[in-house]
């Protein structure tokens, strides 16, 4: 109980002294998939299982996937150091060079088991089928030679020594079923690059050459046999020579560090380079100076730059509809992408709507269609509009390029907001399918939205009616209201949803205990904006006082009063809706000539039951025959919160005898 001393002797010097006192207040889209592989040394295709084959020497296996890149089953047979791998030209056989094992092993690809192994000469690091023989190319450090491996006589012989001139194990490819081998040296610079006749079963060098560049990466021999393309990490393209004496015969111009390269069947070439920060994949028709189209792998990994084709990562589907690619990232994390219609030319399709339109007057959309491969005029461009009214999208009339590529058309939109058009080409035999889009801001119109009783303050706890009232809109007539009482541990609530009436009006009515902010909230159509509104309303506090003490009470001078003895203190209980920190500003006036005189306010902390009590003490001897008057208040702000309206109590009237 906190005690407060009031003399009128003290409270009248105070006020005659002139103090003032105041209160304050893509079903086909391109995929990649991770591959269980530390390392990777070569990738094969089975079209005839729909499998792919990657080695990886350093855990010494190969991996098996679908054409989607799932991995179907891992062959780890004691393959340590596997790398190069060959299938069969009927796609039954897969053979497999084993480094560490010395070795050739053969799997039957029809259920992925291996049926033999080769032994053969030291590291046995590549693997081609040329003249009726499996060649290989094998020799540790200033031992390379070339082996091969008589698949039509029944003990399948071993020939070694066949070019014992490489300084290390070389890299060997030729076309299906040609006489021709050509060989390239791993890690030379420059690089060694040489062809063999090998139709007699026997290798018959052709010729060599040291201008392949430096730091070869890959090479493969063209379909026809005639030439053979080179991936080595400079120069910054990717060189082809003729087999037959070795001679430049043109090149696929790329970027840095080529080192990878794969020939489809109808002689497509996928050239691909060792860049993080340039287009990774690049396609050409055979002989082309200009790429059909590139790929740049995205960034999987911590680096800044994108993930990085794997060293002889490509490989084709023989019919060309699929080009697989082995890549890494930052990490050391592998994945196999699959890039579906590598052979089509990119198409790109720009679209261009005006930033903002009218709803309900016609607009013009205009864009153009830009290929490597140039489009015919008229080619049909299918058209889609998607906005509030068609969330999934609505047809329009198809589109048709003009002779330069470009195309519009026209659309008289039906419906406000965001409104998107999707131009695209679904693509041909040489193009493949592209899409563009643009948004127009289209014009909406403001509904007229109110609530009513702002500004209005209500006694605690009063049970008030609000009305939201929504003006006219188009196909939406729901409303919501929502109450956020003031005071951080009130969170704003939604307390009614629904349509309004014929009036258009929505009604809620609230328990009101706090200042509260009520807000009406319109969604929104397609042809009139979403709105909203709100209105402030008061809650007053409850506070009431009771006095103790006193011998009587009586009305006289036209109130209640309580009479004291001047021996008693009066005992003031205020009582008042609870908030933490609240206090109640507690008032004393003493009554002289006609008028009520203020004494100093004080403010008293309320308990948590929001109980406070003040007992006024003092030599009340001396306030014998004045009158007094005391009342609780809670104050905005200066109570010690903002979550009420200024609330003030009752005066309570009392006076002392003798």
């Amino acid at each position: 109980m906190r005690k407060r001393s009031l003399t009128a002797a003290t409270t009248l010097a105070v006020l005659f002294s002139s103090a003032s006192l105041a209160a304050t207040t893509a079903a086909h889209a391109d995929s990649s998939t991770a591959l269980p592989v530390r390392t990777t040394g070569d990738i094969v295709v089975d079209a005839v299982h729909q499998q792919v084959f990657v080695s990886d020497p350093l855990n010494g296996k190969i991996v098996v996937t679908d054409y989607t890149g799932k991995t179907l089953k891992q062959l780890t047979t004691n393959l340590s150091g596997v790398s190069g791998l060959e299938l069969s030209a009927d796609s039954g056989t897969l053979y497999a060079a084993v480094q560490d094992l010395d070795g050739i092993a053969v799997f039957d690809t029809a259920t992925d088991t291996e049926t033999t192994r080769y032994a053969v000469g030291d590291k046995p690091l590549s693997v081609a089928l040329a003249g009726g023989r499996l060649w290989f190319g094998y020799g540790g450090a200033a031992a390379g030679n070339i082996g091969s491996v008589d698949l039509t006589g029944e003990q399948h012989e071993v020939t070694l020594d066949q070019d014992r001139s490489w300084y290390q194990a070389p890299m060997l490819d030729a076309a299906p079923g040609s006489g021709t081998l050509v060989a390239g040296a791993v890690g030379q610079s420059p690089v060694e690059l040489a062809s063999y006749d090998v139709s007699s079963g026997t290798a018959t060098k052709l010729a060599s050459t040291r201008e392949a560049g430096s730091n070869l990466g890959d090479l493969q021999v063209t379909p026809d046999g005639k030439d053979v393309v080179v991936a080595s990490g400079a120069p910054y393209y990717q060189q082809v020579f003729r087999t037959s004496d070795l001679d430049e015969d043109g090149k696929y111009v790329t970027n840095a560090y080529p080192n990878s390269v794969a020939i489809a069947p109808d002689g497509t070439v996928a050239a691909g380079i060792d860049g993080s920060y340039d287009p990774d994949v690049y396609i050409f028709r055979p002989g082309s100076s200009e790429a059909l189209r590139s790929y740049d792998f995205p960034n999987t990994g911590q680096s800044s730059g994108s993930d990085l084709l794997a060293r002889s990562g490509l490989a084709w589907t023989p019919d060309g509809s699929r080009l697989f690619a082995v890549t890494s990232n930052s990490a050391g994390a592998y994945s196999l992408r699959v890039l579906t219609a590598p052979t089509k030319a990119a198409t790109t399709v720009t679209v261009d709507a005006p930033a903002t339109a009218t709803r309900a007057k016609q607009l013009t959309v205009k864009g153009g269609v830009t290929s490597t491969a140039a489009l015919p005029a008229g080619s049909r461009l299918t058209v889609t509009r998607t906005d509030l009214e068609s969330p999934k999208g609505k047809a329009l009339a198809a589109a048709t390029t003009r002779a330069d590529g470009t195309f519009s058309f026209t659309d008289t939109p039906p419906a406000g907001g965001k409104v998107k058009y999707t131009v695209a080409y679904a693509g041909d035999a040489g193009h493949a399918a592209g899409s563009g889009s643009d948004t127009v801001d289209v014009s909406r119109a403001k509904p007229a939205l109110t609530v009513d009783n702002n500004g209005k303050v209500y006694a605690y706890g009063k049970d008030v009616r609000f009305t939201a009232h929504l003006g006219k809109t188009y196909k939406n007539r729901t409303v919501q209201i929502w109450a956020d009482p003031f005071g951080a541990d009130k969170p704003d609530k939604l307390v009614k949803s629904g349509t309004v009436d014929s009036g258009g009006n929505l009604s809620v009515t609230l328990d009101l205990k706090r200042d509260t902010k009520v807000t009406a909230k319109f969604s929104g159509d397609s042809r009139y904006t979403s709105a909203s509104a709100s209105s402030t309303v008061g809650a007053k506090v409850s506070v009431s006082m009771s006095i103790a003490n006193q011998y009587k009470s009586k009305s006289v001078w036209g109130h209640t009063y309580y009479f004291f003895h001047k021996t008693k203190d009066p005992l003031a209980t205020t009582k008042m809706s609870y908030y933490p920190g609240r206090a109640q500003k507690f008032e004393f006036e003493v009554y002289s000539q006609g008028r009520w005189y203020p004494g100093d306010p004080a403010y008293f902390k309320l308990g948590s039951d929001g109980v406070s009590k003040v007992s006024i003490t003092g030599d009340h001897g001396q306030d014998v025959g004045w009158r007094f008057r005391i009342r609780s208040s809670y104050i905005n702000s200066a109570s010690g919160d903002t979550v009420n309206s200024t609330t003030h109590g009752a005066w309570k009237y009392f006076t002392f005898t003798k």
